[in-house]
């Protein structure tokens, strides 16, 4: 018997109940259309006040259109950008952010989902060599793909770093929300106090129905991004609809509320699973990811159950994300689960 809600992906939880009533007092008559409506611009102002005074803000659909943008935003196509390899940008956005920039990406090896400014110099070489495409951004995700965290400093001495040489900084920030939790700290200490020039914020997986934003440090890093956003088909209609969600989300914390529920689930799903002896966990448990080996033959009968992924086959490694609206029930009825099956 399948559960209704799983271990896939945050991005398969439902829409938060205050995020869909944001949606349906947005749908009251008429607004002017593409960002000129008041919500929209009332909701610009609150990312200001949680971000920083400075950040310019834009919506989009969806986080590969805000990672193409922030990309688009600060290159040329004669440009490369670094990155982990286990990066979004590099491994799941089926080459939109090469293509539709003409920037090479230039992928670090890294067990934890995280790089260095060790690593990034190894590709710090080359300047004005035509030969040679221009290192011009850093990415890093926040918390990883491997549900690791960077901590503040980590951000701050690659921001340091990567500006020194002159270049700029983007954070993809599908799961900012939860590494601002793991940290307890604010989402503007974590990127643009950190010297974030460029940050892909993610709504989707913390409960909104759809949308993500590219929010930029200042005005300036920002000059052309209306163009990008109408070229690159993110450009919303009625983009009323879109603001509402991120101004439930940042109102009264929500998106705290949110990501720390995922984050305590995630947490006690931890704690059951080291009690098992046949499940060996591969990464910390920094946020609302964990990642486990559990012995082969057993993933098929464990997503009868309970849908979740397979992020390594040749070695039965899985990953289980939890959500907002992940409840204690699901984790004790999955955890009896491997029990059984695992051992």
């Amino acid at each position: 018997m399948k559960h209704i809600r799983g271990f896939a992906s945050d991005n398969n939880a439902s829409v938060h109940p205050k995020v869909m009533e944001a949606l349906v007092n947005a749908n009251d008559g008429h607004a002017i259309g593409y960002g000129g409506d008041k919500i929209t611009e009332r909701t610009q102002q609150l990312f200001k006040k949680v971000f920083g005074k400075e950040v310019e803000t834009f919506f989009v659909y969806n986080g590969t259109g805000a990672n193409v943008i922030s990309i688009q935003a600060l290159t040329h196509s004669f440009n490369a950008v670094v990155c982990a390899h286990t990066a979004h940008i590099n491994v799941d956005e089926c080459g939109a952010p090469e293509k539709l920039s003409g920037c090479k990406l230039l992928p670090i090896t890294t067990n934890n989902g995280k790089i260095t400014v060790e690593q990034i110099s190894q590709y710090m070489h080359g300047f004005g060599f035509e030969h040679h495409a221009q290192p011009k951004l850093i990415s890093i995700t926040q918390a990883t793909e491997l549900g690791t965290v960077y901590t503040i400093d980590e951000v701050r001495t690659i921001a340091d770093y990567v500006h020194g040489l002159g270049l700029y900084l983007h954070l993809d920030g599908a799961r900012l929300a939860n590494a601002a939790v793991a940290l307890d700290c604010s989402l503007a200490d974590i990127t643009f106090n950190a010297g974030v020039d460029v940050l892909s914020f993610g709504g989707t997986k913390n409960g909104l129905m759809f949308g993500e934003a590219v929010v930029f440090a200042n005005a300036q890093l920002a000059d052309n991004v209306k163009y990008i956003r109408k070229q690159s088909t993110q450009l919303h209609s009625k983009m009323r609809y879109t603001a509402a969600q991120f101004e439930a989300l940042l109102t009264n914390d929500l998106w705290k509320e949110n990501a720390s529920h995922a984050n305590i689930m995630a947490r006690k799903l931890e704690t059951g699973i080291r009690q098992l002896n046949n499940v060996k966990l591969t990464q910390p448990v920094d946020s609302n990811g964990i990642f486990a080996i559990v012995p082969k033959g057993t993933i098929a009968k464990l997503q009868e159950e309970y849908f979740f992924y397979i992020w390594d086959e040749s070695r039965s490694e899985v990953r289980w994300m939890t959500s907002f609206d992940t409840q204690e029930e699901d984790i004790e009825g999955f955890l009896e689960v491997l029990k059984r099956e695992v051992g």
